[in-house]
């Protein structure tokens, strides 16, 4: 008797190996899974301009000018933000603020990633009014500025537009030309966004995902697809795998879409690599009463040197 319908992955274009450099952009779901590899003992660049939740900010993120002053407001607190990434960039002063986002930006690309995986989360994104954009019109259509972010404005200073399937693929295609060498591998988050109605969320999300499976079709060696959502909905199937608000995902149910992610899309030698480096992953977390004992020194040292080992093992660098 079968109990549950099991999702089909769909095979990637290759797999992905222990020396391949990997980055995640976009939604909170992003940074669960980046966080999961991270915590593995792979080295991941995980959503480095915070969390994104559409692909026209994602886009914005990667190709407007940094330098460009209507892009920061400084609020009542004297603390500068910038519209295109969330508060984990907020800075003291304008300057600080600007390189916050050189510098995310820069990380992104020298690293030069051989795998990009995005998660996307709406089709809805964010205008700022001309009337509330500082120093000027924006350099965006109809002086208005597509933020990333809202920082927690009134939300009267903001228009809400939707992208359609067409304008999603064509943003789609534009991000994977400004990584030509990347497997680009696209996710859309099981989040519900209730704040629209869970009809309009499912609307937003069939939206996604026809996007999704246009820029498969238009760059079918470079993008795939990897059903997170669809193994929320259908596979796990129950409100025991949400959290408590009943909308995100809980902890069990992203344990499982990362076993199902692992399995699927890397190689050999990572699935070995993990399962060496899962007990000096525990010996590493370990957090001894009193960290100046002998004991616990003594611990940190021959923890070190595990990983120093396994390292060689594996001719990896930290």
């Amino acid at each position: 008797m079968k109990l549950q319908t099991t999702i089909e992955i769909p095979s990637p274009q290759r797999l992905i190996g222990l020396r391949d450099r990997i980055a995640f952009i976009g939604s909170c779901f992003a940074q669960h899974i980046g966080t999961h590899m991270r915590q593995s003992g792979m080295p991941a660049l995980v959503n480095p301009f915070g969390v994104l939740y559409n692909p026209l900010s994602i886009l914005q993120v990667l190709t407007q000018n940094p330098m460009y002053d209507p892009l920061y407001f400084e609020d009542e607190d004297h603390c500068w933000h910038c519209w295109l990434t969330d508060s984990s960039k907020n800075a003291s002063t304008l300057e600080a603020c600007k390189a916050a986002l050189l510098s995310a930006r820069g990380r992104l690309f020298s690293l030069n990633p051989d795998v990009l995986i995005i998660t996307l989360g709406t089709n809805r994104y964010y205008e700022l009014k001309s009337e509330f954009v500082a120093g000027g019109s924006a350099e965006v259509t109809n002086s208005s500025l597509i933020v990333g972010n809202c920082h927690k404005r009134p939300q009267a200073q903001f228009e809400e537009k939707e992208l359609t399937v067409e304008e999603m693929t064509t943003i789609l295609d534009s991000i994977c030309q400004l990584f030509p060498r990347a497997q680009v591998l696209l996710t859309v988050s099981p989040y519900r966004y209730s704040k629209y109605g869970f009809h309009e969320s499912r609307l937003s999300k069939a939206a996604l995902l026809l996007a999704v499976d246009a820029i498969q079709k238009r760059r079918p060696g470079q993008v795939g697809y990897f059903p997170a959502y669809e193994i929320l909905l259908d596979e796990l199937r129950d409100y025991r795998f949400y959290a408590e608000d009943m909308l995100h995902p809980s902890q069990q149910a992203i344990e499982y879409i990362w076993e199902r992610f692992v399995e699927r899309y890397f190689d050999s030698e990572t699935h070995r690599f993990f399962t060496d480096y899962e007990p000096i992953r525990k010996a590493l977390m370990h957090r001894p009463s009193d960290p100046d004992s002998a004991a616990a020194i003594r611990h940190q040292e021959q923890t070190r040197q595990r990983l120093n080992d396994l390292l060689a093992k594996y001719n990896l660098e930290l």
